[in-house]
């Protein structure tokens, strides 16, 4: 049996709940997460023998050390080419322990139509908004994170966020745990969602400065709790709506 097995069905849980969600697709995407010592990295590998992203299981987890080196793993599974992109963030953000990167179409699109996800709502979905208006940064390239030159590159982009949309490319988010990261990267597709249909429908409007200074006192409070409040009720939902 590998070791690390309950971490491991924590990040391969991660991965069918936003595969079933249909936030990736097919086997594009991986999580991972930091261990406990800072010295492993389990992450979702790749290979022949992997069934795509919302079908994930523990065994097709691996363990690769922080340069994204292949420490074991089931026959057949080798590590993501995009591996660096988590490297890199665990080497450059040490408030970081889990990392996710996924393709939601959606968020997909509005990067490639240069268009902002703006704060077009308010207590509708309050942790959605604190995304936005913390700030989105994008990676400009549409390219293969594949190396360490990249994979710094990216990760000077992301910066501190939450959240980093890569433009034609897809997402990463981060987070101290793997429902914290996931959770992020479900309430990004979520924004991306309202924007979207709320630009089909005609001109949207952005809340009002009032609002948002509100909203950011309230953020301001909610920073100093030890996890974001209702993010295992959030998690434990789309766990149980999704079947994962």
């Amino acid at each position: 049996m590998l070791i690390d097995q309950d971490e491991r069905e924590l990040v391969a849980q991660s991965c069918r709940v936003l595969g079933r969600l249909n936030l990736t697709k097919a086997a594009t995407g991986h999580v991972s997460q930091l261990s406990a010592d800072g010295q492993r990295i389990l992450i979702r590998g790749r290979g022949r023998d992997e069934v795509g992203v919302r079908f994930t299981t523990a065994e097709q987890v691996i363990a690769v050390d922080r340069d994204g080196k292949q420490l074991d793993g089931a026959p057949g599974m080798a590590v993501p080419q995009e591996v660096y992109i988590h490297t890199w963030l665990y080497k450059m953000r040490p408030d970081v322990r889990s990392v996710i990167h996924i393709h939601p179409v959606k968020v997909v699109l509005f990067t490639i139509c240069q268009k902002e996800i703006e704060p077009i709502y308010g207590a509708y979905d309050p942790g959605s908004l604190d995304l936005i208006l913390d700030g989105i940064p994008t990676y400009g390239r549409s390219i293969t994170i594949n190396d360490d030159e990249l994979g710094k590159e990216f990760a000077a982009v992301m910066g501190n966020k939450r959240v980093c949309l890569m433009r034609g490319h897809g997402i990463t988010s981060v987070g101290a745990s793997v429902e914290e990261a996931t959770v992020s990267a479900i309430r990004l597709n979520e924004a991306a969602e309202m924007n979207y249909r709320a630009n089909l429908l005609g001109i949207p409007l952005k809340i009002s400065d009032e609002d948002m200074r509100v909203f950011r006192t309230k953020k301001k409070k909610k920073d100093t709790a030890p996890e974001p409040p209702h993010l295992n009720a959030t998690w434990r939902y789309y766990v149980e709506l999704t079947e994962s």
